[in-house]
């Protein structure tokens, strides 16, 4: 833990990076365990290691950088200062943040997983309602606890250690 939060204060956009992207590939590689498991499968067959990969690399450049400078962001744009400023906040990330950054996320995967204009526009329209309003009822309170009780340093990691599970269920979509 002192390591973490030595390197979190001398490089805290790559440490955050780094942490977003070992918990994004995580997540997925649970959901696929935890789908072999469902289908009475041999764990160790078939695993998909182009799903963690992408998930990684989502996790390294988007989620981790996006996630810091957002909250900075939020910090700066609505001090604690400011008259009920942890609901300010939240209204900010669910309502602008969360449909963005759930869009970027699909039009990412899509990317990385080589399908054409077709198929992506497909996809969003089939699973973005979905996943926005499990993202509503799932992001809402740990959100709440996060831009209201959660030092700023911390914000990513807490969103992290969410993030793993919300990624398993992510990935569970795309069956």
């Amino acid at each position: 833990l002192a390591q973490y939060l030595r390197l979190l204060r001398l490089y805290p956009v790559l440490t955050k990076a780094v942490t977003s992207g070992i918990l994004s590939a995580l997540g997925n590689f649970l959901a696929q365990m935890i789908e072999k498991k469902r289908e009475k499968e041999n764990c160790s067959q078939k695993l998909d290691v182009s799903g963690p990969l992408r998930y990684a690399v989502y996790g390294f450049f988007f989620t981790g950088p996006l996630s810091h400078f957002f909250y900075l962001f939020m910090e700066h744009w609505i001090p604690s200062e400011v008259p009920l400023a942890g609901v300010k906040r939240l209204l900010l990330d669910r309502l602008l943040f969360a449909p963005a950054f759930l869009l970027l996320f699909f039009l990412i995967m899509s990317f990385l997983e080589g399908k054409d204009a077709a198929a992506v526009a497909v996809q969003i329209r089939r699973r973005f309602w979905p996943a926005l309003r499990m993202n509503w009822q799932v992001w809402t309170p740990a959100q709440f606890v996060n831009v209201n009780y959660v030092p700023l340093q911390f914000r990513v990691l807490f969103a992290n250690l969410v993030s793993l599970f919300w990624y398993m269920y992510l990935a569970s979509l795309g069956k």
